[in-house]
């Protein structure tokens, strides 16, 4: 998991990075889940969490940079 001081600290480009890689992370999660290979469910919420995450860093991040 990771925490927001890590993300913040993230620039726009590497925060897109992550975002696409969490977002395919959990496409093959939700796979798993649906073949009823997932063992640990809990991962999908924590990957959502993080996408989340994510997301609301760079968006504040990208609006700093337009004002």
């Amino acid at each position: 998991m990771m925490k927001v001081a890590e993300v913040r600290e993230m620039g726009v480009e590497e925060l897109e990075r992550r975002v696409s890689e969490a977002r395919r992370e959990l496409f093959n999660l939700r796979f798993q889940h649906a073949t009823g290979q997932l063992e640990n469910t809990g991962q999908l919420k924590e990957v959502r969490k993080n996408i989340a995450r994510l997301l609301t860093v760079l968006h504040q991040k990208q609006r700093e940079n337009v004002s």
